[in-house]
């Protein structure tokens, strides 16, 4: 799909989102809820939430090891802010791509083995996200409304199944590569035209070269333990921004079950920034505890608009003390596909 159509496409979606999460919301009300709010403990949760970019850089040197052994800090943790910024400022989630280029121009590794490191951590992301998302769902404290229970578990049963097959196939990438290319070849392959079956190949090898870090167990460990670590810390920074609102029946079980759904929700295509998906995830996620829509909307407005801030005006920096172009940030995807 061109980048043409992805910027449609993610407007419409985050343009329906918007529409179903606000249409039957109270703007009176939610500047209400807002104005009530705590702010020192709504500034304590952006605060977490901005923090989350250290442990994402330390957890990132985990999947760099096989390619880059040691890379410095400065260098991950700004390419990291100049990827979230990319994709709060700019459409068709250039983020990863702007990411991986900008790393390989502050320290000695290629686009494509940068680029490979971050489908590892997307695999870690996964596989964290949705025990996540089903862990609430058959604990105490998790009450759904009569009638809602089997289509909310239903939904996160399917999502499993989804991500699971995606696991699996990942891991055959890692394990299997030479088998993982002849299976593609003599099936999805055949239907292909052969410049487009290679194309992908190639692609599946770049991916692959970042992939080695999965081969070591201790690497494994360290990856899931830092992704423990990442996703439990902005389930906190959502649990402390719940209670600056008083959103206090969910707990922090409901700011987990919230970060899954959320992550996953952010990840369809969108508008820069995530606006709308955000939204609707908040009101998916905390509906089954009881939270008005009104409440929760006026929490996810809060916060994301919050938390968009810091991380923009830090890549923005980032942008400028390395040296770099908007162009080049724009044009970053174009960059890593001619790389490979």
């Amino acid at each position: 799909m061109s980048r043409r159509w992805q910027t449609v496409l993610g407007l419409a979606v985050s343009l329906l989102l918007l529409y179903w999460a606000l249409h039957d919301v109270s703007a009176s009300e939610v500047w209400r809820q807002v104005t009530r709010a705590n702010l020192w403990l709504l500034a304590v949760a952006i605060a977490l939430q901005t923090a989350a970019f250290l442990i994402r850089t330390i957890r990132w040197k985990v999947f760099l090891t096989p390619a880059l052994p040691d890379p410095a800090f400065r260098s991950r943790f700004a390419s990291i802010c100049i990827g979230f910024m990319a994709n709060n400022l700019l459409p068709a989630r250039v983020g990863e791509f702007a990411r991986a280029y900008a790393l390989s121009r502050s320290e000695p590794i290629r686009v494509s083995a940068s680029f490979g490191s971050l489908v590892v951590e997307r695999l870690f992301d996964a596989v964290t996200l949705t025990l996540f998302l089903a862990a609430p769902l058959f604990l105490p404290g998790f009450l759904i409304a009569p009638g809602l229970g089997d289509q909310i578990i239903d939904k996160v049963l399917a999502i499993m199944v989804i991500f699971g097959g995606a696991v699996f196939v990942l891991f055959m990438l890692i394990l299997r590569p030479r088998m993982a290319g002849r299976i593609f070849r003599t099936t999805v392959g055949r239907l292909l035209p052969s410049k487009a079956a290679d194309k992908i190949v190639q692609v599946m090898e770049s991916f692959i070269e970042g992939l080695e870090a999965m081969r070591s167990p201790r690497l494994v460990l360290s990856g899931f333990a830092w992704s423990l670590v990442h996703w439990l810390w902005g389930a906190l920074a959502l649990y402390v921004g719940m209670l600056a609102f008083g959103i206090t029946s969910p707990g922090y079980l409901g700011a987990i079950f919230l970060q899954a759904v959320n992550a996953f929700l952010v990840s369809v295509p969108s508008s820069p920034g995530y606006f709308g998906p955000f939204e609707a995830g908040v009101i998916l996620a905390l509906a089954p505890f009881g939270v008005s829509d009104d409440l929760a909307v006026s929490f996810a407005l809060a916060f994301h608009i919050g938390s968009f801030a810091p991380v923009t005006f830090i890549g923005l920096y980032y942008v400028g003390r390395m040296g770099l172009s908007w162009g080049e940030v724009a044009r970053s995807e174009e960059i890593v596909e001619e790389s490979d």
